[in-house]
């Protein structure tokens, strides 16, 4: 069976996959959001996924679909992708997702779906049917975005401790913790602005590969920008609680003017990113920036095990992704 082919059955259950997909991104980076908010005591966990859900929904009338195109159009050279290649990518980027859900690690979701499309086009068409240039913004933006956020965190908590030096502790929590509530909105906008765009990038890829959409296009259909917003929303309501411990304790104890500073932080890094439409990690970008904010009081502050620990799941999530995309792919074959 050809793209172009494909019955309506197939493309139908492949854009149900990529909502699943969508929606177990805001599950799994739940976490990304509130951890540090709940961590510091500024909102109860049922409230704080409530209200990054709204955030991320929001996120549809802020953000140009910059992302979406590179994802959509800038990975993979046209004509290469197929109904086959689509499953193979979400296919390793969900086992990827629920494997570090499981374990509570805090991987990217973003580049466990680039490491699905990577693997399932190499196994069609070898690497040559890859965008290098679509691929090597993505990499190159595994290690900026953490450095940025890192960066941002730690000269956000820089400045806040010069500038309420005078200040006594308790009221300085009492204003941060009014603050963070901004601070957080911004990054649950930043998230859902960059992370919906990517499941919206691999749908629209599917429907042009299947001729449902012209390639031409500027833009994918509302309904499809809709439906992928509101899936991230809606898997962020749910929580990945296994993770939040991990971001909000395991790495650096946060106060609210803490997290304030890493959420600010690693917000600026997503609207720049998004902005340039790069498909960057909500995950690495919040680590971080927490890092930052702990290094600047001691570096002992830090739990740099753990941080380790999470650097190396960063490290195998494409390649991981890649290897059950290829395998997917090979089985979808045999499907359909």
């Amino acid at each position: 069976m050809t793209a172009t082919q494909a019955s309506l059955w197939v493309v139908v259950m492949l854009v149900t996959v990529a909502l699943l997909f969508d929606f177990m991104n805001g599950f799994h980076d739940a976490a990304n959001s509130i951890a540090t908010v709940v961590s510091t005591g500024v909102l109860k966990p049922g409230k704080a996924v409530v209200f990054a859900a709204f955030f991320n929904l929001l996120a549809i009338g802020v953000f140009h679909l910059s992302v979406a195109a590179t994802v959509g159009k800038g990975i993979v050279e046209p004509g290469v992708v197929n109904t086959h290649v689509v499953f193979g990518a979400l296919i390793g980027a969900i086992t990827w997702n629920f494997i570090t859900w499981w374990y509570g690690i805090p991987s990217s979701s973003s580049h466990a779906l680039i490491g699905g499309i990577v693997g399932a086009v190499i196994a069609k068409a070898g690497a040559g049917a890859l965008i290098a240039s679509g691929i090597w913004k993505t990499v190159i933006f595994i290690f900026v975005s953490p450095v940025l956020g890192f960066l941002l965190g730690s000269l956000m908590m820089v400045l806040v401790a010069h500038l309420f030096r005078t200040m006594r502790p308790n009221r300085i929590d009492r204003w941060f913790r009014r603050l963070q509530l901004v601070s957080a909105g911004a990054y649950s906008l930043g998230h859902g602005g960059n992370d919906a765009q990517k499941t919206i990038g691999i749908i629209w890829m599917l429907l042009i590969a299947t001729g449902h959409v012209a390639a031409g296009d500027s833009a994918p259909p509302a309904w499809v920008v809709i439906c992928c917003y509101t899936a991230i929303a809606m898997g962020t309501m749910f929580g990945g609680w296994r993770i939040v411990k991990t971001m909000g304790q395991k790495i650096t104890k946060l106060r609210p003017v803490g997290g304030f500073c890493a959420e600010t932080g690693g917000a600026l890094t997503l609207f720049i990113a998004t902005a340039m439409g790069v498909p960057v990690s909500t995950t690495h970008t919040i680590t971080g920036a927490i890092v930052g904010v702990g290094s600047t009081q001691r570096a002992s502050a830090v739990r740099w095990g753990v941080a380790g620990n999470i650097v190396w799941a960063w490290i195998f999530t494409i390649p991981a992704s890649a290897f059950v995309a290829a395998i997917a792919y090979w089985l979808s074959l045999q499907i359909f």
